[in-house]
């Protein structure tokens, strides 16, 4: 299984402002801006950090799965949550050459927790032999920073913040995220059963 980003959140989506607040940095100076670089840095750093441990994207995105064949006969788990729309399916066989599946043949249980796509009647379509398949979707909780829940909106801050705070450290630091940001997303964090076992 392969999960790709096509599309990432754009710099204007991250909570620069907030973060220079959360930070106490000063403003009405010349150089106000002079650090926006490595803060979104920061932010953006944090936000995947965190998407990667809760198994969620914050901020909507488009991703490609590819999968070299389905979990079950008639149901496949996505790795990642919330889905908002299946874009297409596709079944490529060995030579490369791709066929569109019919959006009729599926759909998508959106469950916050383990979306999944399954048949809509019988089973998902086979897989050639030495073929893949491809699904096109987009998740996220929303374009836009308010849309993400509170909690995991701070997290992030605090998260960037450490980075930041930390940024010129030489010697190493415990390995593991902050106690603070863990209680923060603790409630959003699944236990992983896609590698074996039912779903």
């Amino acid at each position: 299984m392969t999960l790709t980003e096509i599309t990432s959140f754009a710099a204007s989506a991250l909570p620069l402002q907030a973060m220079k607040q959360h930070l106490r940095l000063g403003t009405g100076f010349s150089d106000d801006a002079l650090q926006d670089g490595l803060i979104e840095s920061y932010l953006r750093a944090a936000a995947v950090a965190i998407e990667g441990r809760i198994g969620k994207a914050l901020l909507q995105r488009r991703f490609q799965l590819c999968l070299a064949d389905w979990r079950g006969l008639d149901e496949q788990p996505l790795p990642i949550a919330p889905i908002s729309a299946l874009v297409s399916l596709r079944l490529i066989d060995a030579s490369g050459a791709a066929v569109e599946v019919a959006p009729a043949r599926y759909r998508l249980v959106a469950d916050l927790q383990r979306p999944k796509l399954v048949a809509v009647a019988g089973f998902l379509p086979a897989v050639p032999s030495g073929g893949k398949i491809e699904l096109v979707f987009d998740a996220g909780f929303g374009p836009d920073w308010a849309d993400v829940p509170p909690d995991l909106a701070q997290a992030v801050l605090l998260l960037a913040a450490e980075f930041y705070e930390n940024r010129h450290e030489q010697s190493p630091r415990a390995a593991g995220l902050p106690v603070s940001v863990q209680m923060l997303i603790e409630r959003w964090r699944i236990v992983r059963v896609l590698g074996g076992g039912g779903q």
